[in-house]
């Protein structure tokens, strides 16, 4: 039975009313103030976004709200942009709810205004953290309720940036072949955009239908009844085996490297505005130091997510079983490890991600050309760390720099919004507690790069600018004193 003391919840179409009221009260969008380009008779974009998730929604609403002419392209089916609804196997996301996301400082636009606009405040208060599939729907209602311009399936297969001011796209299209000129390009290409899934080395050799990274789209069904291995102790890790155990597989082996799995989230300690503000500014030794400090020590895996996997009596948590060798016989493996040999029907790798722009074909015009950390820091002996050196040196507005100036004209037209900005600029442009802020800092800075090249025809047309807001009739002119005198 309703209690009839609870207020019924307002429905979404009274928080887009509101959302629109906001937008209006702060005049937003801007109006339209860039110079038009043409090139062979075809319209120049101000800014092309590559990806529709969520950095590629927040930068390109930003963008919008500045009066620049942007559009993003994603790869997906409209609606799965991300991991979210695709290889994301958590319940729910780690952040704490109340985090406000992308909201870009609109609290209408807020993860929780939206879910208390459909089920109210009591089950907001009622709400432990936010299911993974939820947090998918919130993401597509803010692409709807911004009208933000997302072409879906579209694929990315070259970037090229060009001495004439102009970076090319090309990439395949729901169409056919599809050519587009971008004054500027944003990658907002997620954990693993500039890059992919790292595997060791051993696993090369094997079979590819005996093993898996958890970041593959994969059917866990498969699983069933099999002897799993699940390589890591990281979020990933703990989600595969869960899915694994829940697809019924026979049994969930973690194969964890270190003799404890870690305990404290350190990236939540140094999580303030004063890290967040004034990460960019810090000497290169302090920003490698945070960052190699926290990788060193590791993420936890969420609590829910473990328990999860420990619930179940057929998962066995395997510490200090590092790999040393797998053989494999018939569709068996055998996993030699510190702990033993294990005997597994299929390995999922929850190995995490690599920097390697290289070995994307996309980027192969100018990945040679970038300046990456190990062009710029050698850190002190104890501090070496693969992910930091292979990050790009990214400028202030998240641009990439040459290794060799003037080798690459054009390169710094390319954004590089994803997570392997985090050692130039902080977890800004890719985790959920910082992403409006970065989003702000990459508009704000490419607004400015956008006037500061155009400043001869905004001077031309403020120049031109003849609207009067006087008109002549608002007044008499006097007499001079003289003929006053004689008229008075």
């Amino acid at each position: 039975m309703t209690d009839p003391t609870t207020p019924t919840p307002a429905g979404l179409p009274a928080l887009e009313a509101r959302l629109r009221q906001d937008l209006s009260w702060l005049e937003l969008p801007a109006r339209p103030w860039t110079m038009p380009r043409t090139h062979d008779g075809h319209d120049v974009l101000d800014v092309a976004v590559i990806g529709g998730g969520m950095a590629g929604l927040a930068a390109s609403a930003t963008l919008a709200h500045l009066g620049i002419r942007v559009r993003a392209f994603d790869r997906a089916p409209a609606g799965f942009e991300g991991p979210w609804a695709t290889t994301a196997r958590m319940e729910t996301l780690r952040s704490p709810k109340q985090l406000t996301g992308p909201a870009l400082g609109l609290p209408a636009l807020t993860f929780r205004a939206w879910f208390e606009a459909q089920f109210g405040e009591a089950a907001w208060q009622a709400l432990d953290k936010i299911p993974r599939l939820q947090w998918m729907d919130y993401l597509r209602w803010y692409r709807q309720v911004l009208d933000l311009d997302i072409r879906n399936e579209h694929r990315v297969e070259r970037i090229v940036p060009r001495a004439d001011g102009l970076v090319s796209l090309s990439m395949q299209s729901p169409d056919g072949p599809l050519t587009v000129l971008a004054r500027r390009v944003v990658l907002a290409t997620g954990r693993d955009g500039l890059g992919g899934a790292y595997v060791p080395p051993l696993a090369e050799a094997l079979p590819c239908h005996l093993w898996a990274h958890s970041s593959d789209e994969m059917d866990y069904a498969t699983l069933r009844g099999k002897r799993v291995g699940v390589v890591g102790a990281g979020a990933s890790a703990m989600d595969s085996a869960a899915t694994a155990l829940e697809a019924g597989a026979a049994s969930v082996e973690l194969l964890v490297r270190r003799q404890d799995i870690p305990r404290v989230n350190k990236s939540k300690g140094a999580g303030n505005p004063g890290l967040t503000h004034g990460h960019y500014g810090l000497p290169d030794a302090w920003k490698w130091r945070l960052r190699n400090y926290i990788n060193t020590e590791q993420v936890p895996p969420p609590r829910g997510s473990t328990l999860r996997v420990s619930r179940h009596a057929n998962a066995h948590f395997n510490l200090g079983a590092a790999l040393e060798s797998v053989e494999v016989r018939g569709d068996v493996l055998h996993i030699g490890t510190p702990r033993g040999t294990f005997e597994l029907d299929f390995l999922i790798f929850s190995t995490g991600f690599r920097i390697d722009l290289e070995t994307r074909a996309e980027f192969a015009a100018f990945a040679p050309q970038i300046r990456y950390w190990r062009d710029r820091y050698v850190p002190p002996a104890g501090q070496e760390d693969r992910e930091l050196s292979d990050s790009p040196d990214l400028g202030e507005s998240f641009e990439f720099q040459e290794k060799t100036p003037g080798v690459c004209p054009g390169l710094s037209r390319i954004h590089c919004f994803c997570y392997p900005a985090a050692l130039s600029h902080g977890t800004i442009s890719g985790d959920i507690p910082a992403i409006s802020d970065g989003a702000r800092r990459l508009g704000q800075g490419i607004a400015a790069l956008l006037y500061q090249e155009d400043v001869e025809l905004h001077y031309a047309a403020l120049q031109a600018f003849a609207e009067p807001e006087v008109f002549g009739d608002e007044w008499t002119p006097a007499l001079p004193p003289a003929q006053r005198t004689a008229l008075a």
